[in-house]
């Protein structure tokens, strides 16, 4: 089977990414694995074509001409004739992509063509607030209809995303996203750092970083040494360019302002150490479609609070393996973090739940199974 996903989003080395690279990446060498083809084909960052070989995943980097107003049309061109290159080359079976990719894509009535839903604008739109962008609404609705099957990386995104859009036409199964377990092992607790709380993520509204800094002198009253890392990317505020960091620093108590550091992108490899080193990881978004970056630590046994909101106790069974917060309470979230901070024995209890949980619903080799069925079923 020839499978090709059209992503912009696969990891490259240097580069920060998202969970959806993450999850291709983990799907793609797994399908290699076991004798499938995978190809990616996107845009890359520059105006350069590039091509490279990742553990047998063929990737294609498509130049990047940023022209004001048609960048669109002419991606969509390129990535056309791309597909039809590899097409003729390699006979592709399935290409799969998230919500926008099939906008403007020329079907071939050979393939079959999947949406996987990892959270797209309409989706979106709701939590942060804001209106349907026309054009961006347009796309994702003409995506929708050149796909063959839809499915989603949680219930929840599935029937969220539903509310906007009909497609139980075409509505297929939930497949969590995978973790990959050989990247983040179990945790060495010798490795924990007293009093560190850890955040990793996209550093914008959304993740409901404002809120944790607004509960960390909360918790500082509590826990004397706790002290706040956050890793992620900087977001900007769309029509001033603002940094959303500096926006935060409006929240900063100066009492804590030495306690809290901003380490800025990190690269998912190295993810893993500092999410070892933290004692409490603190997660705690307004939305999400399916947490990776949850299931990573979860699936290193560590302490989680993650938000209740979404697909929140899809992922976390409260008070089982993790605990689930209201992310737009600060004195809940530091209520959650104290209570883990008080009791470690009750902290190494979830951590170790959750990394079986892990493996029993997260793990590669389950869900890789649970993809292939799916993509069995569809060429059947």
């Amino acid at each position: 089977m020839h499978i090709c996903f059209l992503t912009h989003e696969y990891p490259r080395e240097g580069y920060p990414h998202g969970g959806v690279g993450t999850f291709i990446k983990t799907l793609g060498h797994a399908l290699i694995k076991n004798g499938h083809n995978v190809s990616i084909v996107g845009m890359n960052m520059n105006s350069a074509d590039e091509y490279e070989i990742d553990e047998g995943v063929a990737i294609y980097r498509l130049g990047n001409n940023k022209l004001k107003g048609l960048n669109w049309l002419i991606h969509a061109k390129k990535i056309n004739r791309k597909l039809d290159q590899i097409h003729k080359k390699d006979k592709i079976n399935i290409i799969e992509a998230s919500e926008f990719g099939f906008a403007f894509i020329k079907k071939n009535r050979d393939i079959k063509y999947v949406i996987r839903l990892h959270g797209g604008h309409h989706f979106f739109a709701e939590s942060e607030k804001r209106k349907i962008n026309f054009w961006k609404g347009f796309q994702e609705k003409r995506s929708f209809k050149n796909a063959d099957k839809i499915i989603g990386v949680s219930n929840y995104v599935m029937e969220h995303t539903s509310k906007y859009i009909d497609f139980s036409d075409k509505k297929g199964k939930v497949i969590y996203n995978p973790a990959n377990l050989d990247s983040f092992y179990p945790s060495d607790i010798l490795k924990k750092v007293s009093g560190r709380i850890f955040f990793a993520g996209t550093v914008c509204e959304k993740k409901g970083i404002r809120q944790l800094i607004q509960a960390f002198p909360l918790i500082k009253k509590e826990v004397s040494n706790a002290h706040l890392l956050i890793a992620g990317r900087d977001w900007k505020f769309p029509k001033t360019g603002k940094s959303y960091i500096e926006f935060l620093n409006d929240f900063i108590d100066s009492s804590v302002k030495n306690c809290i550091q901003f380490l800025g992108p990190i690269e998912n490899n190295k993810m893993p150490k500092f999410i070892e080193e933290s004692e409490v990881c603190v997660y705690p978004s307004h939305m999400e479609a399916m947490p990776l970056a949850w299931i990573e630590v979860l699936s290193m046994g560590k302490a989680l609070v993650g938000s209740k909101l979404g697909p929140g106790s899809e992922v976390v069974k409260d008070d089982k393996t993790g605990l689930l917060c209201d992310p737009f309470d600060p004195e809940d979230i530091a209520e959650k973090v104290v209570y883990l901070f008080k009791n470690p024995l009750k902290a190494q209890e979830l951590g170790s739940n959750a990394r079986k949980d892990v493996y029993e619903r997260f793990s590669i080799e389950h869900l890789y199974k649970e993809n292939i069925k799916f993509y069995n079923s569809l060429l059947a």
